[in-house]
C-alpha cells in the first residue's frame, strides 16, 4: 500500500451512508479511492489509521452531507442491543486517530 502524504485532504460523499457497511464503504473510498478499503468496524478502522493503510496523519477528511450520517447512525445496537452513537465514535476514532474532520 502506498502512503500518502500527511497534512492531505480528502473528501467523504455521505450522501448514501445510511448504515455501517455503507459508513466503512464511504471511508475506504475517501481514503483510497473506489474499492478501497479503510476498515470495516471501528476496530478495524482504529488499526488502519494506525497501519501502514494508506493513510498518514496528520489528515483532514471534508465530510460532505454529514446530516444524512448523522441522522441514521446517532441511534444503532450494538450487537448486545446496546444503543450507542456510531457516528460521535467514529469521529473521535478518527480524531484520535490524527484526523481533522469538518463536516459539511
Amino acid at each position: 500500500m502506498v502512503r500518502r502524504a500527511a497534512g492531505r485532504a480528502r473528501g467523504l460523499d455521505g450522501r448514501y451512508v445510511t448504515d455501517e457497511p455503507g459508513l466503512h464503504l464511504a471511508l475506504g473510498e475517501a481514503v483510497d479511492g473506489p474499492g478501497g478499503y479503510f476498515g470495516g468496524c471501528l476496530d478495524a478502522l482504529d488499526d488502519c489509521l494506525r497501519g501502514a493503510f494508506g493513510h498518514t496523519a496528520p489528515a483532514t477528511l471534508l465530510w460532505r452531507d454529514s446530516a444524512t450520517a448523522r441522522e441514521h447512525l446517532s441511534r444503532v445496537l450494538a450487537p448486545d442491543g446496546r444503543p450507542y452513537d456510531l457516528f460521535a465514535e467514529v469521529l473521535d476514532v478518527l480524531a484520535e486517530g490524527g484526523t481533522r474532520v469538518t463536516l459539511a
